[in-house]
């Protein structure tokens, strides 16, 4: 492909300048041939913690080591050549100090090729966003429904369903732009509170679970797809491949065992 024709890739700033305009597409990718695939669509291709949960069966986001995101970063990155491509800090990675935050979101960078990394957390974070900014690391903000926080929680809550919790909410997202954040994911809170939100930072906001006034939307593609077993309320299943995928296997499987696969034209001849 010659300089002329090559696609222009979205970047940070891209994202950024979004706010209020164009709504933002984001989807999860864990893996190239996926990332392939959504990459014309997207906007921006977000490696989310959830892998753990969507491919390795974990309970929760918690478990998800450095390694794991790192790996699967670096294949969305290969994959994806227009889609801005951002990749989550996992639980115990940050939150210790703005130093460890540095050390492993600037091993991300190196690692994946990723444009940025996502982080959760609010007023308290705010120092180590804007350290990490302030070093040449963007960052997207993450706040409402942290699922880092699941057990803090008590489960995987929605918030701001009360108007008297609106307040830290709000000063969690304007804490996020005010460090330099260049947008931030708001997960999971009543539809009102994030359109406040949305109004009041002068960031980009990524709804998930929030409201459609905000100024782009994620989900996780799996859900998207059908192939989850259960979907949050705030997915829109925009097909039900798990069905597709089990009949495909299951007619392999006849094939295979009545000795109808391969046929001669799945294997090689001799030479002449």
């Amino acid at each position: 492909m010659s300089v002329e024709t090559r696609i222009k890739a979205i970047t940070v700033p891209d994202i950024r300048a979004r706010k209020g305009g164009e709504p933002v597409v984001c989807l999860t990718a864990y893996t190239t041939p996926m990332a392939r695939i959504l990459d014309p669509h997207v906007d921006l291709l977000l490696v989310g913690d959830s892998l753990g949960m969507v491919l390795y069966g974990l309970p929760s986001t918690i478990p998800v080591k450095l390694g794991m995101m790192i790996a699967h970063g670096a294949a969305v990155v290969r994959g994806a050549s227009r889609a801005c491509v951002i990749v989550d800090m996992p639980f115990g990675s940050y939150e210790q100090s703005p130093g460890q935050a540095f050390r492993n979101a600037a091993r991300v960078m190196k690692e994946t090729g990723c444009q940025g990394i996502k982080l959760e957390g609010g007023i308290e974070m705010a120092e180590t966003v804007s350290w990490l900014t302030a070093r040449g690391i963007p960052v997207m903000g993450h706040i409402g429904l942290q699922p880092q926080s699941v057990f803090a929680l008590g489960g995987h809550k929605t918030q701001g369903r009360n108007e008297a919790d609106w307040a830290a909410i709000i000063a969690d997202g304007q804490a996020m732009a005010d460090a330099g954040a260049f947008a931030c994911v708001i997960e999971a809170v009543a539809e009102p509170l994030a359109e406040k939100i949305t109004g009041a930072i002068p960031v980009p906001t990524i709804g998930i679970g929030a409201s459609a006034t905000c100024d782009g939307q994620v989900l996780v593609t799996e859900d998207l797809l059908g192939l989850a077993a259960w979907s949050p309320r705030f997915v829109k299943r925009y097909a039900e491949l798990e069905g597709l995928i089990a009949g495909a296997a299951e007619s392999y499987a006849a094939d295979v065992t009545a000795r109808r696969f391969p046929g001669p034209e799945h294997t090689y001849a001799m030479k002449k």
